[in-house]
């Protein structure tokens, strides 16, 4: 039998659902008040009776707070799980150690990760279950990590910190941004791979805080949505970075041409 682990670790359920249907819904009624109002200043000078129509429109338009405020409950809920899922694992270190509580926290997001001098890596499926066989590798660090299309963000970085990771995977998660490129100073002396493709939230101003990675040999920036001279910040990144091959798939990489200006100039209006 494995060793128990603190419950505020394992309960942390899942959060990360499409607000497609809300956001709709809240549409809808904004739409449905403005016909109303409208409605009301067409038939002022009208005596008949309210019709089968009014009466529907006034009662989704006394609805329109309640979707108001499901909306606002619902982005709090988000917010606070976002922060129970990134939040320091210590207890989980202080009992198992650091190298455990940085394993339970990338599978609990969904990840995986090798540890160094193992083959094999430990990945937390579709429905968020793992092997629980990384409780046997204690005092092993980890070597890789893959958060791709995870939740993780820079408070989490807290629970990555002590291990001397040499590739981190962030394809498109949706809450890596500047702040949490600034904060990968802390792999300064240890990371070789760093993949930050299709993460929506990363701008130029971010990327400059990559100078920092002075290991860094591979850097994927392909399809930033952010990035709105993708060559000239190419030509900057392999400025900063000349030890690093830069992958920049997705983009337009023609220099851009405004007026008389140089580039140089250009790169640094956009910087």
């Amino acid at each position: 039998m494995f060793p128990f682990l603190p419950a505020q670790c394992l309960f942390m359920p899942s959060f990360h659902r499409s607000s497609v249907s809300f956001q709709s819904l809240h549409r809808c009624c904004q739409r449905v008040a403005v016909l109303l109002v409208a409605r009301r200043q067409w038939g002022s000078s009208s005596a008949s009776p309210a019709s089968v129509v009014s009466k529907s429109l006034d009662f989704l338009a006394q609805r329109f707070y309640d979707v108001e405020a499901l909306l606002n409950w619902k982005s709090r809920i988000g917010k606070d799980q976002l922060r129970k899922k990134n939040f320091y694992y210590g207890y989980t270190h202080k009992l198992y150690g650091p190298d455990i509580a940085s394993a339970y926290y990338i599978l609990n997001l969904g990840g995986g990760f090798r540890f160094v001098g193992q083959s094999e890596w430990f990945r937390a499926d579709s429905r968020g279950k793992f092997n629980w066989d990384f409780l046997n590798y204690k005092d092993t660090p980890v070597e890789e990590v893959d958060m791709s299309h995870t939740i993780i963000n820079y408070v989490g970085l807290s629970n990555l910190e002590r291990q001397p990771v040499r590739t981190l995977k962030l394809q498109g998660c949706p809450e890596v941004d500047d702040w949490f490129l600034a904060g990968l100073h802390k792999f300064q002396d240890s990371l070789e791979e760093l993949d930050i493709s299709q993460c929506p939230r990363i701008t130029v101003g971010g990327l400059a805080a990559l100078r920092n990675l002075r290991q860094l040999k591979h850097l994927s920036v392909s399809s930033l949505p952010r990035i709105s001279s993708p060559g000239l910040v190419i030509i900057l990144l392999e400025e900063m970075l000349p030890q690093c091959q830069i992958t920049a798939d997705g983009y337009d990489l023609s220099l851009p041409q405004v007026g008389g200006e140089k580039p140089e100039e250009h790169l640094e209006a956009e910087g």
